[in-house]
C-alpha cells in the first residue's frame, strides 16, 4: 500500500506531466523533486526539433530548484505512463546534488513500480568527490577555489 503522505506528491508529478511539450515522442513525463526542507519543485519534459536541446522532466525540476538556491534533496517522484526510469543524463545531474536521493517511479495507475536509491540507478556514480583536488563548498553553495597561482619549486608555473 502506498504511503498516504506520498499520494498528493505522486499526483503533483502526474499533473506536471500534463504540461509536457511532446510533439515528437508523445511520451509525457512529470517529476516532483523535494528539497531537504520540504520545498517542492515540479518539472515536465520539453522536446525540441533539435533533439539534443530537449530537456527531461527530472532536469527541469532540478534546474528550477538549483536556480532558486536549493542544493540538497531527499525525494524524486517520476511519473510516466509506464513507470519509465530517468535517463542517464538525468541520473548524472541528480547525482551531483543528491547521491542518496530516494527515487519513486510511478505509472499511469499511480502505482509505484520502483522505490529505491539513486545510487542503485547509477552505481559507481561520478560526483564532486570523484574529482581530484576537490574543493569544499563555500557558504554560498559554490565551490571554493584558490585562484592564487601555483609555482613549481623552480619558479615556473
Amino acid at each position: 500500500m502506498t504511503d498516504p503522505h506520498l499520494i498528493p506528491l505522486i499526483r503533483q508529478a502526474r499533473e506536471a506531466s500534463l504540461r509536457a511539450y511532446i510533439p515528437y515522442s508523445g511520451y509525457p513525463v512529470g517529476a516532483l523533486l523535494r528539497a531537504a526542507d520540504g520545498t517542492l519543485f515540479t518539472g515536465c519534459n520539453v522536446e525540441n526539433a533539435a533533439y539534443p536541446a530537449t530537456i527531461c522532466a527530472e532536469r527541469t525540476a532540478l534546474v528550477k530548484a538549483v536556480s532558486e538556491g536549493y542544493r540538497t534533496f531527499d525525494l524524486l517522484i517520476v511519473y510516466t505512463p509506464n513507470g519509465g526510469s530517468p535517463c542517464g543524463v538525468c541520473r548524472q545531474m541528480l547525482y551531483e546534488f543528491a547521491p542518496g536521493l530516494r527515487v519513486l517511479l510511478v505509472d499511469d495507475r499511480e502505482a509505484i513500480v520502483y522505490d529505491g536509491a539513486l545510487t542503485d540507478l547509477l552505481p559507481r556514480g561520478f560526483g564532486p568527490t570523484s574529482l581530484p583536488d576537490n574543493h569544499p563548498l563555500g557558504e554560498d553553495g559554490n565551490r571554493t577555489v584558490d585562484t592564487t597561482e601555483k609555482r613549481r619549486s623552480d619558479g615556473r608555473r
